[in-house]
C-alpha cells in the first residue's frame, strides 16, 4: 500500500517472513485447487507464444511453484493429478469482421458476398504432390457439412461488415487449419431485371456469363486459409482474401479475429467457481508474489508491472476461460484493491481498472453476487484508504521519497472510484467523499497532536522543562501546518476542494491553547528568570503560530489563540530585564577587552560594533513581542528606550576612562591622540545608533497605534525628547573629544604663525608659510584618517576659528611691515585652501565668517603697496560717487569725451548748483580744479582749473578743457577726473566746497567709436567731502619711510581741514 515501506514488524531483512507463506491468502485446500487449475492452464496452453510472454512451460512451472509457495513433493503430487485429468475440448473463436475491396460479381458491379468457415484436420502425413491445391479447395470440399458455419448475406456491397463471431472446436492445434471461402450469392433473376440494373458493357459481360453457368449457382470471391498452429492465443489481423485460379488474383482483404479458449476444463476450481472468481483468485496470488519479490530487491513502491512469467500465465488463464474484458479488469479491480489494503504498492495501480470498468460498465452484465462482491471492494477500499489519509502525516512522510506522489495517487483512486457510474449505483446513498477526508483528516489531527505531545513529555516534571517540552511541540506544530500550506495543500486541493491548511489550523490551533494555558496555570507569579526565559520561546512559537492564521481560507468566531499574549504578562517584566541586563554586561565586557584599535575598514573599534549587535538584538526583542495592546506596547517602548539611552551614557564614561587607562600605560603623545580619535568615533557611531532608533523600531506605527489611547503630547515626551536628551548628551561627549584633541592642535598652529610672524622681511611670503602648512597637512592627514568624517570637520571648525583668532591677533597695527602682513595674508589664503580641501574639507560658507572676511580685507589692505592703496582709495571714492544722490554740497555738471585718435581726454564743465554758501556775505566764489587721478599714474599732467564766479551759488562756467592720455591709463584701477569746488579766499586758504568724482573706464569713446561732442549727454555730479578718518589713510599714514604715501596722506588731510562741513 501507499504507506511507508520497510521490513515487516518483527522480521530482520533476509529472513523468511511471514508473508512469504503465501498460504495465509488461502486455505490448504483454496491454495491445492487454485494450484491445479494453473498448472492446467500451462499445460493446455494454445497458440504461439507473443513476444513479451514466456514460451518455455517448464520456466512456467518453476515460477509457479515458487509463486504459490510449493515444495517439490507438493509441485508432483498436484502435477500428476493434472496429467490424469481429461484434457478440455479445444475451441477456436473466429469472429468475421468485415471485407474490404472485394470483386463485384453482379450486373450492378457489386456483389452479395457471405462466408462458409470451418476447421479441416489433416493427418501428420508428408506433403502431398497437390497439397498447393488442397490448400485452394473449397470448404464444401473439405469439412463436413455440419462442421461448416455459414455467415449472413450482405447485400449490394463491395465492403461488407458481419461482426459474426463462432466457435470452433478442434483436438490438435497442429493438423488443424481454419478455412473460409467468400461467395457471392445468386438468386434467380428475370433477364428484364438483370438488363435494368445494366451500367456498362462489363455488366453485359457478366449477363452472358451468367447465362452460360447453371441457374441459382454462387460465384467464387476467395478463400483464407490459416494453421491454427501460426496463431497466437489473441490475434486480429487483416487476411487477403485469395484466389483458385490466376484469375484475379487480387481479390480484396478479410477482418478477421481469433481466440483460442478452451471447453469443458476438468480442473475443480473451473467445474465449480465462475471464471472471473477463479481469474482473480489467481491473478491475486501472483500479484502478491510479485509485490513481495519487489520489496525484498530492495526497490521502491511496486507500480503495477507485472513480471513476464506472471504476465503470460495470467493471459493464457484469460483466454481459455474466454473472459472478456470486462471481467478481467473486474476481476484485476477485486485482486487490486484488496491487496493494496495489505501490501505496499502505489494505487496508480487501481485507475486502469477503474477508468476500464467505467468504460465497459453495464449493469446488467454482473450477477447479484458480483455486484454485491463489487459494492464491497468499493466500500472497503473507500473505509481504507480514508483511514490512510487520516494518517496521512505517519503513513505518507515527507522523509520517504516520493510520498507525496503516492497519496495523490490514492486521492486520485478515491475520487476516480466514487465518480463512476458503477459506484454510485452499487454504493447507494453514495458517500459524500470530501465529508469524508475532512472528517478524517481532523480527528486523524488530533491524533497526531496527542502522539506529539506524549512523544516530548518531559521526564524531569519541572516547569523549566515543561516550558522546552511545549516550544517542541509547538515547532512540530508550526512545521506540520508549513507542509500542509506548501505541499499538501495542493493536494487536496486539486482533487478533493478541501484545504487541508484551514482543517489542520482550527484543530491544532485550539488543542494548542487548551494545552498551553493547562500548562501555564501551573506557572506562579514568582517565576526564576530561565523560567521567564523558556515562556518567551513559548511566547514567540504561539506568535508565529497564531500568526498563520491570515493564511486561513475561512474563519467562524474568534481563535482560541486570540489574546494568548495576555497569559504572559506576569513574565513580561523579567523579559525586559533580561534583556536590560544582557546588554548591559556585554558591553561592559566589550569595553573591558577594547584595545581601542580600528576595526578592519572601519574608524571605530570593536566595543561599538557589540553594542551595535546588543541595540539590534533589543529591536529583534521588541520586534518579536509585537504587543497587541496598544498601552501595554507603549510602556514596553518607553521601558526599552529609558533602558538603551542608560546604557549609551554608561558607554560613553567607561570607553573614556578605557582610552585614558590605556594611554597611561602607553605613554605616548601619538597614541593617546590616536585612542581619542577612537573614543570620538565610537561616540559617533553609538549616536548614529541612537538616531536610527525611531525607524528601526517603527515609532510611526506605535504612534498610529496609539491615536486616541495616549495623548500626543506624552509620546512626546516619553520617546522623542528622551531620545534627544540622550543624543544632545552624546553631541556634547562628541564636542568635548574633539575639543580636547583641538587643544593639542592649536598650540602647534600659534605657534607656527608666530614664527611666520617674526620670519625676514626678505623672505618671500611663499616660503615663509611651509612650515607651517606642513605642519597641518601631517596633523590634519593623520587626523582625517582617524577621525570619521563628521567629528572630522568639527575639528576642523574648532580649529578654523582658533587660527583666525591667532592671525587677527598677530595682523594688529603694532608692526606695520608690509611684508609682515603680505605673509599673514599669504597665510590666510593658503589655510582657505587647506581647511576646504577642494570640496573634501569645509564648505566655503563654513569658513567665510564675518570674522574671516573683516581679516581678509584688512590684511589685503595692509599687505598692499602704497601706489596700490591709493589706487584703492580712488576707487573707494568712485564707488561712493555712484552711490551718492544726496546732493547736500551741490552738485556740478560735466560733459566728457575721449579723443582716441587724438588721445586726448575733452572736459567741458558746464555748471554747478545748490553750492553751500562759504562767505560771511552768505554766498561764495567757486572755481573748479580739474586733476586726474592717481597722480603716480598721471605724472605729467598738471591740474586745471576754470574762472572763479563772484558771489554765485549756481555758477554757470562753460569752459572746456583737453588732457593728453592714453586710453590704457583710463581703464587703470582708480583712474578718474577729480573736480574739486573751492571757495576763493583773498587772504586764506580756500574753502572746500566739495569734491566730485568721474570714472575714466566710463569715458564715452574709450572702448567705442569716437564720438560727436553734441550727443555725450551732461553727468551731473553730487559733490561729497572726505571723511575725517579713512582706514588706507590710516595705513599710508603710518609708512613713515614711504614719502610717496606720506605725500598723498598729507595732502588728502589738508584737504579734509579744508572742508568746514563735517559729514
Amino acid at each position: 500500500m501507499d504507506r511507508a515501506g520497510g521490513s515487516p514488524q518483527g522480521t530482520l531483512p533476509g529472513e523468511e517472513s511471514p508473508e512469504m507463506d503465501l498460504s495465509h491468502r488461502f486455505s490448504k485446500d483454496e491454495l491445492a485447487l487454485l494450484y491445479e487449475e494453473v498448472l492446467y492452464t500451462i499445460r493446455h496452453r494454445l497458440g504461439k507464444p507473443e513476444q513479451q510472454h514466456i514460451g518455455d512451460s517448464q520456466e512456467l512451472y518453476s515460477y509457479v511453484q515458487k509463486a504459490f509457495g510449493m515444495d517439490a513433493e507438493e509441485h508432483s503430487v498436484i502435477m500428476q493429478k493434472v496429467m490424469e485429468l481429461e484434457s478440455p475440448i479445444y475451441c477456436l473463436k473466429a469472429t468475421v469482421k468485415e471485407a474490404k475491396g472485394i470483386l463485384g460479381k453482379d450486373v450492378s458491379g457489386l456483389s452479395d458476398p457471405y462466408c462458409l468457415l470451418g476447421i479441416e484436420v489433416r493427418s501428420q502425413e508428408p506433403a502431398h504432390p497437390d497439397h498447393k491445391k488442397r490448400m485452394k479447395a473449397v470448404v464444401k470440399d473439405l469439412i463436413p457439412e455440419d462442421q461448416i458455419h455459414r455467415t449472413q448475406v450482405i447485400n449490394q456491397t463491395l465492403s461488407p461488415v458481419w461482426n459474426e463471431t463462432f466457435i470452433l472446436e478442434f483436438k490438435d492445434v497442429e493438423t488443424a487449419s481454419f478455412h473460409l471461402d467468400m461467395w457471392d450469392s445468386d438468386v434467380v433473376e428475370s433477364m428484364r431485371h438483370k438488363l435494368g440494373e445494366l451500367t456498362d458493357l462489363h455488366g453485359l459481360k457478366r449477363i452472358f456469363k451468367d447465362a452460360r453457368k447453371d441457374k441459382g449457382q454462387d460465384d467464387f470471391l476467395g478463400n483464407v486459409v490459416v494453421r491454427l498452429k501460426d496463431l497466437h492465443c489473441w490475434n486480429d489481423h487483416w487476411y487477403q482474401l485469395e484466389p483458385r485460379t490466376e484469375t484475379y488474383p487480387d481479390r480484396g482483404h478479410c477482418h478477421l479475429q481469433f481466440l483460442l479458449t478452451h471447453k469443458k476444463r476438468a480442473t475443480t476450481s473451473s467445474r465449480t467457481q465462475p471464471s472471473y472468481t477463479v481469474h482473480r483468485h489467481l491473478l491475486q496470488q501472483l500479484v502478491s508474489y510479485e509485490i513481495l519479490q519487489h520489496q525484498q530487491a530492495g526497490s521502491t513502491s511496486w507500480d503495477g508491472e507485472l513480471s513476464s512469467h506472471a504476465s503470460t500465465v495470467l493471459y493464457l488463464h484469460a483466454t481459455q476461460k474466454d473472459l472478456s474484458d470486462f471481467h478481467q479488469d473486474m476481476a484485476q479491480w477485486l485482486a487490486y484493491s484488496k491487496l493494496y489494503q495489505s501490501l505496499e504498492f502505489n494505487s496508480s495501480c487501481l485507475l486502469h481498472q477503474i477508468t476500464s470498468i467505467e468504460y465497459q460498465w453495464v449493469r446488467e452484465r454482473l450477477r447479484p453476487e458480483q455486484k454485491a462482491e463489487l459494492a464491497e471492494s468499493f466500500q472497503s477500499l473507500l473505509t481504507y484508504g480514508v483511514s490512510l489519509i487520516r494518517r496521512f502525516r505517519i503513513i505518507f512522510p515527507l522523509s520517504v521519497p516520493r510520498s507525496t506522489e503516492r497519496l495523490q495517487s490514492l486521492l486520485r483512486v478515491l475520487v476516480q472510484m466514487c465518480k463512476t457510474k458503477a459506484f454510485r449505483e452499487l454504493c447507494t446513498p453514495s458517500p459524500d467523499l470530501p465529508q469524508m477526508v475532512s472528517t478524517a483528516l481532523k480527528s486523524g489531527t488530533t491524533e497526531w497532536f496527542h502522539m506529539q505531545k506524549q512523544h516530548l513529555k518531559p521526564m524531569v516534571k519541572s516547569i523549566e522543562e515543561n516550558s522546552k517540552a511545549l516550544s517542541k511541540l509547538l515547532l512540530e506544530v508550526i512545521e506540520d501546518l508549513k507542509q500542509c500550506q506548501k505541499i499538501w495543500n495542493k493536494l487536496f486541493s486539486t482533487n478533493l476542494k478541501l484545504n487541508i491548511f484551514s482543517i489542520a489550523y482550527l484543530e491544532l490551533e485550539s488543542l494548542v491553547a487548551e494545552h498551553v494555558q493547562e500548562q501555564l496555570h501551573k506557572v506562579d507569579s514568582s517565576m526564576s528568570r530561565p523560567t521567564a526565559e523558556s515562556l518567551f520561546d513559548l511566547y514567540r512559537k504561539l506568535q508565529e503560530l497564531y500568526e498563520m492564521k491570515d493564511s486561513l481560507s475561512r474563519r467562524d468566531g474568534p481563535l482560541a489563540l486570540s489574546n494568548f499574549h495576555q497569559w504572559f504578562e506576569e513574565a513580561l517584566p523579567l523579559w525586559l530585564q533580561k534583556a536590560y541586563t544582557t546588554t548591559l554586561e556585554r558591553a561592559q565586557k566589550a569595553i573591558q577587552m577594547d584595545q581601542l584599535k580600528p576595526c578592519e575598514y572601519q574608524k571605530h573599534s570593536t566595543s561599538t560594533v557589540d553594542l551595535s549587535t546588543c541595540y539590534a538584538q533589543i529591536v529583534t526583542t521588541w520586534q518579536q513581542l509585537n504587543w497587541p495592546d496598544p498601552d501595554k506596547a507603549f510602556m514596553i517602548m518607553v521601558n526599552l528606550l529609558e533602558d538603551m539611552c542608560k546604557i549609551s551614557l554608561m558607554y560613553c564614561k567607561l570607553i573614556k576612562e578605557r582610552a585614558e587607562a590605556l594611554s597611561l600605560s602607553e605613554r605616548n603623545e601619538g597614541e593617546a591622540a590616536n585612542k581619542l580619535c577612537i573614543v570620538v568615533n565610537n561616540i559617533e557611531q553609538l549616536r548614529l545608533l541612537m538616531l536610527k532608533l525611531p525607524s528601526q523600531l517603527d515609532w510611526a506605527q506605535l504612534e498610529q497605534r496609539m491615536r486616541g489611547v495616549i495623548d500626543p503630547q506624552q509620546i512626546q515626551n516619553a520617546l522623542h525628547n528622551q531620545l534627544n536628551s540622550t543624543v544632545a548628551c552624546l553631541d556634547h561627549e562628541v564636542w568635548d573629544v574633539v575639543q580636547a584633541l583641538a587643544t593639542k592642535l592649536e598650540k602647534g598652529i600659534a605657534r607656527h604663525i608666530q614664527e611666520l610672524s617674526s620670519s625676514s622681511d626678505t623672505q618671500k611670503p611663499e616660503d615663509s608659510i611651509i612650515p607651517l602648512m606642513k605642519f597641518l597637512e601631517s596633523e590634519l592627514q593623520y587626523l582625517n584618517e582617524h577621525l570619521v568624517q563628521e567629528n572630522f570637520k568639527s575639528l576642523l571648525t574648532l580649529l578654523w576659528h582658533h587660527t583666525l583668532s591667532v592671525l587677527s591677533a598677530a595682523g594688529g597695527p603694532q608692526v606695520p611691515s608690509v611684508q609682515h602682513y603680505q605673509r599673514l595674508f599669504c597665510a590666510l589664503k593658503s589655510l582657505e585652501l587647506c581647511f576646504h580641501a577642494e570640496g573634501c574639507g569645509l564648505p566655503l560658507e563654513t569658513l567665510h565668517t564675518a570674522t574671516f572676511q573683516t581679516l581678509e580685507t584688512h590684511l589685503a589692505l595692509c599687505s598692499a603697496s602704497s601706489r596700490k592703496l591709493i589706487q584703492k582709495y580712488f576707487s573707494n571714492r568712485i564707488q561712493q560717487q555712484l552711490d551718492t544722490s544726496s546732493e547736500k554740497y551741490g552738485a556740478v555738471t560735466i560733459k566728457a569725451l575721449y579723443r582716441p585718435l587724438e588721445q586726448k581726454l575733452h572736459v567741458e564743465v558746464l555748471n554747478a548748483t545748490n553750492l553751500i554758501p562759504l562767505d560771511s556775505n552768505g554766498s561764495s566764489d567757486p572755481f573748479v580744479q580739474l586733476t586726474l587721478e592717481p597722480r603716480h599714474e598721471f605724472p605729467e599732467v598738471v591740474a586745471r582749473t576754470t574762472q572763479c564766479k563772484k558771489n554765485e551759488l549756481h555758477p554757470l562756467f562753460d569752459e572746456a578743457f583737453d588732457f593728453l592720455i592714453p586710453p590704457e591709463k583710463c581703464r587703470q584701477e582708480g583712474a578718474c577726473l577729480l573736480l574739486t569746488v573751492f571757495d576763493y579766499d583773498v587772504l586764506g586758504a580756500n574753502d572746500l566746497e566739495g569734491e566730485a568724482f568721474f570714472p575714466l573706464c566710463h569715458l564715452p569713446g574709450l572702448d567705442t567709436e569716437e564720438a560727436d561732442m553734441g550727443r555725450v549727454p551732461q553727468t551731473r555730479l553730487p559733490l561729497t567731502h572726505p571723511k575725517p578718518t579713512d582706514e588706507i589713510l590710516q595705513l599710508l599714514e603710518s609708512r613713515k619711510r614711504d614719502k610717496e604715501a606720506q605725500a598723498f596722506a598729507k595732502l588728502r588731510k589738508q584737504r579734509a581741514k579744508q572742508s568746514k562741513e563735517r559729514e
